[in-house]
């Protein structure tokens, strides 16, 4: 395998940026659109933070909090 093109982010990371449970980090990461791993090993799976990322900006916006909500 050649240079690694960016930050590497496994499960653990995976759950903390999406904010949510490990149950809910596994259905998510099966959605066709997630992005595919960046490489599976024996004990885990790493993805490239940058495509969790836009994964993220473009399926999981941001909930308005109560200093954002509309009046």
């Amino acid at each position: 395998m050649g240079e690694v093109p960016g930050p590497l982010v496994g499960p653990h990371e995976v759950q903390d940026l999406l904010g949510v449970s490990r149950t809910r980090m596994r259905q998510l990461i099966r959605y066709p659109t997630f992005p595919a791993p960046f490489q599976r090993l024996h004990g885990t799976t790493v993805w490239l933070r940058a495509d969790v990322e836009a994964w993220i900006a473009e399926h999981r916006p941001p909930r308005p909090t109560d200093g954002d909500e509309a009046e």
